[in-house]
């Protein structure tokens, strides 16, 4: 078995990798700052493939030349062949006689950039140009040939346009008959958002995860009767557009989705998630006017961060009975609605305005906007029994509160009765930050911990200032007998929240938020 081969010697003119440091290999001129640190945060977050591209194919005989590997049951030599890049996996035909079916029987791993001359493996193209296109061939060639399944297959190199819209529709066909179950398809048009995918996507109907980059979701209005995705978990769309009609319709046909992540959107996004199954949802990087809740009986976590903050963006929860993790909520900046009331400062606390799961909840505020600190305590007043509490001051402060500002005569809950943990990140040093941990301090009768990251670049005088402040907090009037302070610098200059796609959307990662509190020492 044979397909055409990439070019072994770099192009002349058309073709030029990227710099070593981008991991999305695109000509850096042609990148906004903000483009690169897009894709960066996403190419990072690809799925790695069930295959290693370090061992080498070599006979494997003893002294005697006797070659025992061929010996071996058919099932583990094809697991062999399925463990190898796929042009190792090809080359095996010519072995002997023994291997010459193996390749054919066994399931397809299909990585593009497995596919590029050697010396180039993993760096894309920069450029449309002889590699883009002989990658491009070598990927029909191997979707032709093999008879499937294909378990994992992963585009990330082609620059398709309108030009290629009868390959895009021919792989799409026997992605679907020979049975993809993991896809990763990231175009590489620039400006974006490129070209709408066929609606034949929708014919993939064994697919478990699913990730899009750089491509227009398609028009789900005129998709045949009974178009679904009915074994799909995982949809991760990014650097994307897709309307708020077509992510409801995918969520309507998709009934075991547990994961949906969202980032990079190109256009304003409304979100209305309903789906029974749906576990955790995240919206990174993207322009949202609201995100909506309606009826998710199974999530368990929903994040937003680095969304563009230029308008005001809405979240309402309506059903979500099993929501641990939530965050980033922006106080001041995002509408807050539970239910059907809307969150305001002095909001009276009902069983309709609270969501009594929450476990962990993540803010970030400007502790010197009167606007954003004033919807704090209804904010936390919603989630009554939240037992970690992370706080991230996002600028800096520039204004001072007044000194009975904490003094609110109703109590809120989750401070003197649940809250253990109070994680706060990026601390400027000021007297609104102080007066906030020293309320925290004076009121969490269960706290065990109060974890505080310093920020990385303040000055030599602010840096002592502040240690100074947080040796006078040890002194407050606790209210929990069996605590501890512990504090430290960020170790990232200019601060900034953590955040991956990948562990966002891992369910059994318990620190979403990136708390790390093993690395505070006593």
């Amino acid at each position: 078995m044979s397909w055409p081969s990439c070019p072994t010697t770099d192009p002349v003119g058309e073709d030029t990798t990227g710099p070593p440091a981008t991991r999305h290999g695109l000509a850096p001129e042609t990148l906004s700052p903000d483009d690169n640190e897009l894709l960066e945060f996403l190419y990072a977050s690809l799925p790695e493939p069930p295959v290693s591209t370090f061992p080498s194919l070599c006979c494997a005989a003893d002294e005697n030349r006797t070659d025992r590997v061929s010996r071996l049951p058919d099932d583990l030599l094809r697991r062999v062949v399925y463990l190898l890049p796929a042009k190792e996996g090809a080359r095996t035909t010519v072995l002997s006689s023994r291997w010459r079916g193996l390749w054919h029987s066994a399931p397809l791993v299909l990585v593009d950039t497995h596919l590029l001359p050697v010396g180039d493996a993993g760096a894309r193209p920069a450029r449309a140009g002889v590699s883009s296109r002989a990658v491009t061939k070598a990927v029909s060639a191997a979707l032709e040939a093999h008879p499937g399944p294909f378990p994992f297959v992963s585009l990330t190199c082609s620059f398709i346009v309108g030009a290629d819209r009868p390959v895009l529709a021919r792989w799409f066909h026997l992605l679907a008959t020979k049975g993809v179950e993991v896809l990763v398809f990231f175009n590489r048009p620039w400006p974006l958002p490129g070209l709408r995918l066929p609606s034949s996507l929708f014919s993939c109907a064994s697919l478990r995860r699913l990730w899009i980059g750089a491509w227009v979701f398609p028009d789900t209005a005129t998709l045949p009767r009974g178009a679904a995705f009915p074994n799909l978990r995982e949809l991760v769309l990014g650097c994307s557009v897709i309307e708020a009609k077509d992510l409801k319709f995918v969520l309507a046909v998709s009934p075991l989705l547990e994961i949906l992540a969202i980032s990079g959107i190109q256009t304003l996004l409304h979100a209305r998630l309903a789906n029974p199954s749906l576990r955790c949802a995240q919206f990174c990087l993207s322009i949202l006017g609201e995100v909506a809740v309606v009826d998710a009986p199974n999530l368990e976590r929903l994040f937003f961060c680095h969304n563009t903050k230029s308008m005001s963006m809405t979240v309402k929860i309506a059903h979500v009975p099993k929501l641990r993790f939530l965050g980033y909520l922006e106080p001041g900046v995002h509408t807050l609605q539970i239910g059907d009331t809307i969150i305001k400062a002095g909001t009276k606390v009902s069983t309709s305005t609270t969501v009594s799961s929450v476990q962990t909840l993540a803010l970030q505020l400007q502790f010197g906007v009167r606007g954003e600190v004033k919807m704090l305590p209804s904010f936390l007043r919603c989630f009554p029994r939240v037992e970690t509490l992370i706080s991230e001051e996002t600028l800096e402060p520039t204004n001072k509160l007044g000194v009975k500002f904490w003094k609110d005569p109703a109590p809120i809950e989750c401070v003197r009765s649940h809250i253990k943990t109070l994680y706060f990140r990026e601390l400027h040093g000021t007297r609104n930050e102080f007066k906030f941990l020293t309320f925290i301090a004076e009121n969490a009768r269960k706290l065990e911990g109060m974890y505080i990251v310093v920020k990385n670049d303040l000055s030599r005088s602010a840096r002592e200032a502040t240690a100074a402040k947080l040796t006078d907090l040890r002194c407050a009037n606790w209210a929990s007998r069996d605590y501890k302070l512990l504090y430290r610098t960020s170790t990232f200059p200019g601060g900034g929240t953590l955040w991956s796609l990948e562990l966002g959307t891992c369910l059994s990662f318990d620190d979403p938020f990136y708390c790390h509190l093993g690395s505070f020492r006593l």
